[in-house]
């Protein structure tokens, strides 16, 4: 990624701090808010080209709420690109100026725009630029991107779902980060020196 300004922490400088609202039942079977939090596993990417914080993660799909197993797992782990045969919601906060390299995740990758601007492009060069709002389906696709902005930071909400194999003209899809892979190999095992006891 190349960038104009790091961002050293999340959120990035002139972004709120969401709060993550996470709600369960209490003995009379209500519902109740568990916690009120600003979400785990924060952390700087690839040298301040970007910043994230993991807003949920399960191991499992369909998920396994009875006693709250998916917010220990959440607490305990932090995913890896995806969580294989589960969930990953991740914020991401985009420096200004930032670009990723191409790159394909085998998932089914949800992406919200909720500040700024962000141009995404495919390995065809058709190009989209996305606006607070407005969402990108990728379903596996060779993809790239861009915080349009030279001085704001943008930011996106991921939710990653695993996929069954993915066969296009005869030929199953291979997984390609390119050096984006630097960001995640580490944590492919919920290990890492962010990783919550």
């Amino acid at each position: 990624m190349t960038t104009s300004g790091p961002i050293k922490d999340f959120p990035a400088p002139g972004l709120r701090d969401p709060f993550r609202y996470i709600t369960g039942h209490n003995e009379k079977g209500q519902g109740v808010f568990l916690q009120t939090d600003h979400g785990d596993h924060r952390a700087q990417m690839l040298g301040g080209a970007a910043a994230q914080n993991i807003i949920y993660s399960a191991p499992s799909n369909p998920i396994q709420l009875t006693d709250n197993a998916d917010l220990e797992f959440a607490r305990k782990n932090r995913p890896a690109v995806h969580v294989p045969n589960g969930v990953c919601v991740r914020m991401i906060d985009f420096a200004p100026g930032t670009e990723s390299n191409m790159h394909r995740a085998l998932t089914l990758g949800i992406g919200t725009v909720c500040e700024g601007e962000v141009e995404l492009s495919v390995d065809s060069g058709e190009k989209r630029v996305l606006r607070p709002g407005d969402v990108s389906i990728n379903r596996g696709a060779m993809h790239r991107w861009r915080n349009t902005s030279s001085d704001k930071p943008a930011r996106m909400i991921f939710t990653m779902l695993d996929v069954e194999p993915i066969i296009v003209n005869g030929k199953a899809l291979e997984f390609d980060m390119g050096y984006l892979m630097k960001e995640y190999s580490e944590y492919a095992d919920g290990e890492g020196p962010n990783k919550k006891a």
